[in-house]
Formats: structure tokens, sequence, C-alpha cells
């Protein structure tokens, strides 16, 4: 739907900028976006950086980070629980004090588990940790690379029900159709990443070559708008260029504008023609999503690192 076309959906994802990640951080928020995306795993991103960024910015910006287990930083660990727990609080009190701004009390929109652990218990241990901190030194809490039944098994065992679901939208995962849909009948928020990276086709296909030039705009932010027409869905932009940027959140706006105004008719015909490359069902024809019953956490994503 065109209601769903905002750039408060489009997120700025910081992984590998490195050394430039502060500087990329403050332009983006210069430009207009307000929400910025990172990690506490050093391999990819500059947790710090985007804690520089933010304050040379000193706009409301939206901070979302995550947290990494130890065995994903490629360390050895001990696998003991307690270890889990500490790692959990080291990993939030360092977001926390990077993401301080002046003399304010620091806290954090969202924290995602970067991707689920070995086993549920384990999983469940960092989760239930993490829910210490919310509501007031953390807002929400979320999962990446997660599997339905993974983010369904999670919801079913939590005080804090995860709010969002981060992971990469392409055709090798069926476009998470099953998952999407849960997350919209739950009132979960999905994000993707991989959106532009993974989809070449898609993303310069006929469909939304013609809704960029009905519009009036460029192709990627059509693309990205034709994505969160899908419902549900916030998309991480992870360009390094100004220009880019402000065009994206621009063009963006465009698309919305232009969908609900003279070119709705010719949007939703677009929509309904990108919802059948992803493998969308129409809505009147299609089931309540449904949780798998496995009871191992193999099938989770643990590829896909952002």
């Amino acid at each position: 739907m065109a209601q769903h076309i905002t750039t408060a959906n489009l997120i700025y994802g910081t992984a590998w900028k490195k050394h430039r990640t502060a500087s990329l951080v403050y332009a983006a928020l210069r430009c207009g976006f307000r929400a910025i995306d990172s990690a506490a795993h050093p391999e990819h991103y500059d947790e710090a950086g985007v804690g520089d960024g933010l304050r040379r910015a000193v706009v409301e910006g939206i901070i979302q980070t995550k947290f990494t287990s130890p065995d994903q930083h490629d360390t050895k660990w001990d696998d003991a629980l307690e270890s889990l727990q500490e790692e959990v609080h080291k990993s939030v009190s360092s977001s926390l004090q990077r993401f301080a701004v002046f003399d304010q009390e620091p806290y954090i929109d969202t924290i995602l588990l970067h991707t689920p652990l070995s086993t549920l218990q384990q999983t469940l241990v960092v989760w239930r940790e993490l829910e210490k901190y919310v509501p007031h030194q953390v807002r929400r809490l979320g999962i990446c690379n997660a599997s339905l039944d993974v983010v369904c098994r999670l919801h079913d065992r939590v005080r804090v029900h995860p709010s969002v679901v981060q992971n990469p939208f392409h055709h090798h995962q069926g476009f998470d159709v099953e998952l999407r849909r849960y997350c919209r009948d739950n009132d979960l928020l999905y994000q993707s990443f991989w959106t532009l990276t993974a989809n070449p086709d898609l993303a310069h296909s006929p469909v939304v070559a013609r809704v960029a030039d009905l519009a009036g705009v460029q192709l990627v932010p059509a693309y990205y708008s034709l994505v969160m027409g899908l419902g549900g869905i916030a998309v991480l932009d992870g360009t390094t260029r100004e220009a880019h940027m402000m065009i994206d959140l621009e063009h963006v706006d465009a698309v919305r504008r232009w969908a609900l105004g003279h070119g709705a008719a010719d949007w939703m015909k677009a929509l309904d023609d990108f919802k059948a490359m992803v493998g969308e069902v129409p809505e009147a024809m299609r089931r309540p999503s449904r949780c798998s019953s496995g009871t191992a956490l193999a099938s989770s994503l643990k590829a896909g690192q952002l």
C-alpha cells in the first residue's frame, strides 16, 4: 500500500564502513535519515564511530545496535551460561557508553540478537539478560538471521516479545514470504538487508522501471518503495555517497506522493505485479501464517552476517 512508503522506513546501515563510519553517519543524519543500524561486532562495524557521528549531528536519531555472541567474534570462550550472561552485560554497557550524547542518560532504541545461538537454551539465556534492560536503557528487542520457526518459538517463551526481525531479502530465501506475513499478523517490523545487492534483477525489472518512469524518480528509490509497499518492511540503505542518501530519501517521498495522488491506479497495478514476482499470495487467497513444529534451531540462518 502507498501508506507504507515512508522515509521513516529507510534505515542507514553502517556495516563495512570502517574509518568512514563517523562521517557517513553524520552525513546520513544531516540528509534526513532518522534510524541508524550498527553492531557490537568490530570485524564488520565501528560502533564507536557511529556514536561519534551521532554526537556530531546533535539530532534525535533512532539508534539500533546488536548483541553478537562471542563465537561470532571468532574468539574462544567458555560455553557456560554464566559466560553468556556476562557477555550480554559487557556488550550492552559498551554500546550504551558509545552512544552517550553529552550529559544525557544514554539509551538504545533497539537491540537485536545478531543471530540465534546454537541451542534454544542459549538463545533464551541471552534474550532474558537483554530483557533486563527494557524499557529504560533499551526500548525494544529484536533478532536477525532467524527462521520463522525460531521467531515463533522465541515469541512464545519470553516476557519481552521481539519487535523487529532483520533478515536478508533475496530469492534464495523465498523473500521470507511466510515470515513477513507472520510479522505483519503479529505487529513485528521486518527489516530487510541485502535488499539491493542480492537482487539486481529484481531491482532492474520492468515493473520497477515503470514506477521510476511514472513517478519521475531513479530506479533504486522506486525499488525500495515497492519493497516497502509489501507492508511492514523497513529497508537498510548502506549507500556511501551523500548525494545518493539525499536522492533515496527525496525520491521515496516523491513515490509516496505520486502513489497517493494521481498515480494511485498505476501504483496498485505495479505493486500487484511486484508481489507476484516475490511470491506473495493475494490477500483474499492466503491462509494464516503458521509456525513449524521443529525442535532444533538448525534451520535458523547462520550466514548473512551484516
